[in-house]
Protein backbone atom coordinates (compact mmCIF):
# COMPACT_ATOMS: atom_id res chain seq x y z
CA UNK A 1 0.00 0.00 0.00
CA UNK A 2 1.50 3.37 -0.98
CA UNK A 3 1.78 6.26 1.48
CA UNK A 4 -1.16 8.28 0.14
CA UNK A 5 -3.47 5.26 0.30
CA UNK A 6 -2.27 4.49 3.83
CA UNK A 7 -3.01 8.09 4.86
CA UNK A 8 -6.56 7.87 3.46
CA UNK A 9 -7.22 4.55 5.20
CA UNK A 10 -5.85 5.93 8.48
CA UNK A 11 -8.00 9.06 8.23
CA UNK A 12 -11.13 7.02 7.54
CA UNK A 13 -10.38 4.77 10.50
CA UNK A 14 -10.57 7.82 12.73
CA UNK A 15 -14.08 8.76 11.64
CA UNK A 16 -15.75 5.44 10.87
CA UNK A 17 -16.99 3.53 13.90
CA UNK A 18 -15.24 0.23 14.48
CA UNK A 19 -18.40 -1.68 15.44
CA UNK A 20 -22.06 -1.56 14.53
CA UNK A 21 -24.12 0.65 16.81
CA UNK A 22 -27.62 0.35 18.15
CA UNK A 23 -29.25 3.78 17.85
CA UNK A 24 -32.75 4.37 19.16
CA UNK A 25 -35.15 2.02 17.41
CA UNK A 26 -37.98 3.10 15.17
CA UNK A 27 -41.05 3.44 17.38
CA UNK A 28 -39.01 4.24 20.51
CA UNK A 29 -39.90 7.31 22.55
CA UNK A 30 -37.37 10.06 21.81
CA UNK A 31 -35.71 11.34 24.99
CA UNK A 32 -36.76 14.91 25.81
CA UNK A 33 -34.00 17.49 26.24
CA UNK A 34 -33.15 21.16 26.06
CA UNK A 35 -30.09 22.55 24.32
CA UNK A 36 -28.42 25.85 23.53
CA UNK A 37 -27.29 26.73 20.05
CA UNK A 38 -27.72 29.25 17.27
CA UNK A 39 -30.07 30.16 14.46
CA UNK A 40 -28.89 32.64 11.84
CA UNK A 41 -25.98 33.65 14.07
CA UNK A 42 -28.17 34.42 17.07
CA UNK A 43 -28.54 32.49 20.35
CA UNK A 44 -31.19 29.80 20.17
CA UNK A 45 -32.73 27.62 22.86
CA UNK A 46 -34.26 24.33 21.82
CA UNK A 47 -36.67 22.13 23.80
CA UNK A 48 -37.74 18.97 22.00
CA UNK A 49 -41.12 18.66 23.73
CA UNK A 50 -42.02 22.26 22.79
CA UNK A 51 -40.88 21.82 19.18
CA UNK A 52 -43.00 18.68 18.78
CA UNK A 53 -46.12 20.71 19.55
CA UNK A 54 -45.56 22.48 16.21
CA UNK A 55 -44.87 19.34 14.18
CA UNK A 56 -42.31 16.61 13.54
CA UNK A 57 -38.66 17.25 14.34
CA UNK A 58 -35.61 16.18 12.37
CA UNK A 59 -32.63 15.87 14.69
CA UNK A 60 -29.53 15.28 12.69
CA UNK A 61 -26.33 14.61 14.58
CA UNK A 62 -23.07 15.37 12.80
CA UNK A 63 -19.48 14.88 13.96
CA UNK A 64 -17.84 18.32 13.74
CA UNK A 65 -18.71 21.77 12.41
CA UNK A 66 -16.67 23.05 9.48
CA UNK A 67 -15.40 19.64 8.38
CA UNK A 68 -16.03 18.82 4.75
CA UNK A 69 -18.84 16.27 5.11
CA UNK A 70 -20.59 18.21 7.86
CA UNK A 71 -20.49 21.44 5.87
CA UNK A 72 -21.84 19.71 2.76
CA UNK A 73 -24.60 18.10 4.84
CA UNK A 74 -25.54 21.50 6.33
CA UNK A 75 -25.68 23.00 2.83
CA UNK A 76 -27.99 20.16 1.72
CA UNK A 77 -30.33 20.68 4.70
CA UNK A 78 -30.31 24.44 4.02
CA UNK A 79 -31.25 23.90 0.36
CA UNK A 80 -34.15 21.65 1.41
CA UNK A 81 -35.30 23.87 4.30
CA UNK A 82 -38.34 25.15 2.39
CA UNK A 83 -39.48 21.58 1.72
CA UNK A 84 -39.10 20.70 5.40
CA UNK A 85 -41.12 23.78 6.37
CA UNK A 86 -43.88 22.84 3.88
CA UNK A 87 -44.04 19.42 5.54
CA UNK A 88 -44.38 21.14 8.93
CA UNK A 89 -41.03 19.90 10.25
CA UNK A 90 -38.38 21.60 12.35
CA UNK A 91 -34.77 20.74 11.49
CA UNK A 92 -32.05 20.98 14.15
CA UNK A 93 -28.44 19.96 13.61
CA UNK A 94 -26.67 18.62 16.70
CA UNK A 95 -22.98 18.24 17.50
CA UNK A 96 -20.79 18.56 20.55
CA UNK A 97 -19.27 21.80 19.23
CA UNK A 98 -19.37 24.83 21.54
CA UNK A 99 -22.02 27.50 21.06
CA UNK A 100 -19.51 30.03 19.67
CA UNK A 101 -18.58 27.60 16.88
CA UNK A 102 -22.24 26.74 16.26
CA UNK A 103 -23.11 30.44 16.00
CA UNK A 104 -20.66 30.85 13.13
CA UNK A 105 -21.69 27.50 11.56
CA UNK A 106 -25.39 28.49 11.66
CA UNK A 107 -24.67 31.42 9.38
CA UNK A 108 -21.90 30.11 7.14
CA UNK A 109 -22.80 26.45 6.59
CA UNK A 110 -26.50 26.41 7.52
CA UNK A 111 -27.01 29.64 5.58
CA UNK A 112 -29.35 31.03 8.28
CA UNK A 113 -31.98 28.42 7.31
CA UNK A 114 -32.14 26.15 10.40
CA UNK A 115 -30.80 25.90 13.93
CA UNK A 116 -27.84 24.00 15.26
CA UNK A 117 -27.48 23.09 18.92
CA UNK A 118 -24.85 21.77 21.29
CA UNK A 119 -25.33 18.10 22.14
CA UNK A 120 -24.39 17.56 25.77
CA UNK A 121 -22.87 14.25 26.87
CA UNK A 122 -26.31 13.34 28.27
CA UNK A 123 -28.02 13.94 24.90
CA UNK A 124 -25.27 12.06 23.05
CA UNK A 125 -25.75 9.11 25.41
CA UNK A 126 -29.57 9.22 25.32
CA UNK A 127 -29.59 9.17 21.51
CA UNK A 128 -26.72 6.66 21.34
CA UNK A 129 -24.64 8.71 18.93
CA UNK A 130 -21.25 8.69 20.66
CA UNK A 131 -18.69 8.04 17.94
CA UNK A 132 -16.29 5.46 19.36
CA UNK A 133 -13.09 3.98 18.07
CA UNK A 134 -12.04 0.69 19.61
CA UNK A 135 -14.64 1.21 22.32
CA UNK A 136 -13.32 4.64 23.31
CA UNK A 137 -15.22 7.88 22.73
CA UNK A 138 -13.68 10.16 20.12
CA UNK A 139 -15.51 13.18 21.52
CA UNK A 140 -17.55 13.40 18.31
CA UNK A 141 -21.07 12.34 17.43
CA UNK A 142 -21.96 9.79 14.80
CA UNK A 143 -23.75 11.05 11.70
CA UNK A 144 -27.23 9.91 12.63
CA UNK A 145 -30.54 11.45 11.66
CA UNK A 146 -33.77 10.96 13.59
CA UNK A 147 -37.25 11.93 12.47
CA UNK A 148 -39.48 12.27 15.52
CA UNK A 149 -43.25 12.43 15.10
CA UNK A 150 -45.48 14.82 17.05
CA UNK A 151 -46.26 11.95 19.43
CA UNK A 152 -42.58 11.87 20.46
CA UNK A 153 -41.90 8.55 18.76
CA UNK A 154 -38.97 7.88 16.43
CA UNK A 155 -40.30 7.49 12.90
CA UNK A 156 -36.97 7.12 11.08
CA UNK A 157 -33.38 6.43 12.04
CA UNK A 158 -30.64 6.79 9.46
CA UNK A 159 -27.06 6.33 10.62
CA UNK A 160 -24.36 6.57 7.98
CA UNK A 161 -21.14 8.55 7.99
CA UNK A 162 -21.83 9.41 4.34
CA UNK A 163 -23.97 12.56 4.54
CA UNK A 164 -25.60 12.25 1.12
CA UNK A 165 -28.82 10.33 1.95
CA UNK A 166 -29.68 12.04 5.23
CA UNK A 167 -31.68 14.91 3.70
CA UNK A 168 -33.48 12.73 1.14
CA UNK A 169 -34.54 10.10 3.69
CA UNK A 170 -35.58 12.49 6.47
CA UNK A 171 -37.54 14.68 4.06
CA UNK A 172 -39.38 11.63 2.67
CA UNK A 173 -40.25 10.57 6.22
CA UNK A 174 -41.68 13.97 7.21
CA UNK A 175 -43.59 14.22 3.93
CA UNK A 176 -45.09 10.79 4.60
CA UNK A 177 -46.14 11.98 8.07
CA UNK A 178 -47.74 15.06 6.51
CA UNK A 179 -49.65 12.93 3.99
CA UNK A 180 -51.12 10.81 6.81
CA UNK A 181 -52.73 13.83 8.53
Amino acid sequence: MNRSMLAVVSALALIVPSAARAQLAQGARAPDFTAQGALAGKPFGFHLKQALKRGPVVLYFYPKAFTQGCTLEAHAFAEASGDFRKAGATVVGMSNDDVATLTKFSTEACRDKFAVAAATPQVISAYDVDLKRDGVSTGLTMRTSYVIGRDGRVVLVHSDMDYRDHVKLTLAAVQKLRARR
